[in-house]
């Protein structure tokens, strides 16, 4: 029952993940212009560390659009990609948090150096403007409050998490 629901839920996930980048990409001209040159290169992403715990995350490969955009390359993902980036996700609480604080990931690129380099740019200086899209939905003043109240979540989550981590570590420390 659960390998079944995790078969509907894991593609449909990746493919919102691809619709959210894309319309990250899609906000700054110049993210676009980087990706254009590698038209048909697929860059694969590997949550390295991911709890076992956890439901296994699906096959994430895209292949880069002639428009500079990304193609999820499906659940089976099975070409070689061009460019391998693998994210640090022994922690996916705290992956999570520094996501929403605009923090980017501890990654590791392995692959073609003219993709890898645009792609660590991107990753580097490509932010969701999360405020800009509340705004065209709700207006500016709706749009702050709401922005404001999710910077301080942020905040304390991080704030939470950084303090269960500190608390593992000590424990940890003494039970050696």
């Amino acid at each position: 029952m659960l390998q079944s629901l995790h078969a509907l839920v894991a593609p449909a996930l990746a493919e919102r993940l691809t619709l959210l980048l894309n319309h990250v990409l899609a906000a700054e001209a110049v993210a676009t212009e980087k990706l254009r040159p590698h038209a048909g290169r697929v860059v694969s992403v590997t949550l390295a560390g991911w709890p076992a715990l956890l439901p296994a995350p699906p096959a994430l490969a895209w292949r880069v659009t002639p428009a500079g955009l990304l193609e999820w390359c499906g659940a089976d993902a099975d070409a070689a990609p061009d460019l391998a980036v693998q994210v640090d996700a022994t922690n996916p609480a705290l992956m999570a948090a520094r996501a929403l604080a605009g923090e980017p990931a501890s990654v590791q690129i392995d692959g073609d150096a003219q993709l890898a380099g645009d792609v660590n740019w991107l990753i580097q200086n490509l932010r969701w403007d999360v405020a800009a899209d509340l705004e065209r939905l709700f207006g500016p003043l709706v749009a702050q409050q709401l922005s404001q109240l999710g910077r301080s979540a942020a905040a304390g989550l991080r704030l939470a998490l950084q303090g269960a981590a500190r608390l593992a570590e000590r424990l940890r420390s003494r039970g050696t």
